[in-house]
C-alpha cells in the first residue's frame, strides 16, 4: 500500500471499488476531507441530510432501487439510529453500510459525545451488526473492502468506526 495515501482517499477508493455510488452524510469536521472528496467525484452522488435517520432512509431506498450507498456520520449521530435500523434496514435485509467518525474518547470535552461513544458498540452488538474499529492506515483498505463485500453479499448491515488514532480526531482549541 502506498504510504502517501490519506485515510480518506483510501476509504473513497475502496467504496468506489465496491460499487458504492451514493454517499449520504450529516456534516462532520473529522469526515470533512472524505465528504469533500466524495462531492468532487463525478462518479458519486452525494446528499447532505439534516439527520442521520434521513440518510438511512435515502440509502435504504437507493438499495431497493438497485444502488449501493453509504451513510457517513459521527458517533453522536449514531445514537439516534437504533429505531431506523431495527425497523427498516434489518427486517428487510438491506445492507446498510455506515462509516462513523469516533468522538467521545481521547481527550473529548463534550460529555454527550463521551456517553454516546460508550453505548455505540453495545447497540451495534445488540442489533447483531458487524462492526470494526479502524485505528491504523495499513488496515483501512482491507477492512473496509472485506466488510463491504460481506455486507452486500449477505445483505447484512455493517459499521466501520474511524478511530481518532486513524483520523487525528477533532482538534480542540
Amino acid at each position: 500500500m502506498d504510504a502517501e495515501r490519506s485515510w480518506h482517499a483510501i476509504v473513497l477508493e475502496t467504496l468506489k471499488r465496491n460499487e458504492v455510488r451514493l454517499v449520504t452524510y450529516v456534516p462532520d469536521k473529522v469526515l470533512a476531507p472524505l465528504i469533500a472528496a466524495a462531492e468532487a467525484d463525478a462518479a458519486l452522488t452525494t446528499l447532505c441530510t439534516t439527520r442521520e435517520e434521513e440518510a438511512v432512509g435515502v440509502v435504504t431506498g437507493a438499495w431497493m432501487g438497485g444502488m449501493r450507498g453509504v451513510v457517513l456520520m459521527q458517533t453522536s449521530g449514531f445514537g439516534t439510529l437504533a429505531n431506523a435500523i431495527a425497523s427498516l434496514a434489518l427486517p428487510f435485509q438491506i445492507p446498510l453500510a455506515m462509516v462513523v467518525s469516533e468522538r467521545g474518547t481521547l481527550g473529548e470535552y463534550n460529555i454527550g459525545q463521551a456517553l454516546v461513544a460508550k453505548t455505540m458498540r453495545p447497540v451495534l452488538d445488540a442489533l447483531a451488526i458487524e462492526h470494526h474499529t479502524l485505528t491504523r492506515l495499513d488496515e483501512v483498505e482491507f477492512t473496509i473492502d472485506r466488510t463491504l463485500k460481506q455486507a452486500f453479499a449477505t445483505r447484512a448491515s455493517a459499521c466501520l468506526i474511524l478511530s481518532p488514532l486513524l483520523t487525528g480526531g477533532k482538534v480542540f482549541a
